[in-house]
């Protein structure tokens, strides 16, 4: 297990038995490999929002705003047309640099994006971050799990995330939001 998921797992004890993905397919449908962390993170959680803060998105999840697939076109669309109006991150400047949502931020309108650069691997994808509300974006040389455990336990310097960590920790999935 990576380590990060085994550090979410000692602090919020996955509710669920482990699920598998149909990874072959997603993949398949996004037209990119994913990061093998974050499908940890699915197949161990599955859907659903960490600390009533982060809603982590599922391929798999009937409702589109919490569905992977779907959000990732939805914030493709999005994107083009913000970009029509509001100059890149600085990030997102070189040719072939993409974003792709695996996350958001519950209230905010804040998404998590990985930054997907054409050198490298998804597994070396790092975490960034755009207010959602305004121009703003906030780039975390991590990949997803680590960044998640941390702004759970209260470490990365962000203004996102100011009413974490909470005590006790918690994880309402998407099994059980949804019915």
């Amino acid at each position: 297990m990576h380590p990060a998921v085994a550090g979410l797992s000692a602090i919020i004890p996955p509710a669920t038995p482990r699920r598998a993905r149909d990874w072959a397919g997603v993949e398949r449908q996004l037209g990119t490999l994913l990061p093998e962390d974050y499908k940890e993170l699915v197949e161990t959680y599955g859907g659903g929002v960490f600390d009533e803060t982060i809603w982590l998105l599922d391929p798999e999840c009937p409702d589109e705003d919490y569905n992977l697939l779907d959000q990732a076109q939805e914030r493709e669309e999005v994107l083009a047309d913000l970009w029509q109006t509001e100059a890149k991150p600085a990030e997102l400047q070189n040719p072939g640099v993409q974003v792709l949502s695996w996350a958001y931020v519950e209230g905010s309108g804040a998404y998590l994006y990985w930054l997907c650069r054409p050198e490298q691997k998804p597994d070396e994808w790092t975490v960034i971050l755009n207010e959602g509300r305004g121009p703003e974006w906030e780039h975390h040389p991590s990949t997803c799990a680590p960044f998640l455990l941390s702004v759970l336990t209260g470490q990365p310097e962000s203004d996102y995330f100011v009413d974490l960590p909470t005590d006790p920790h918690g994880f309402d999935s998407n099994d059980d939001i949804l019915q």
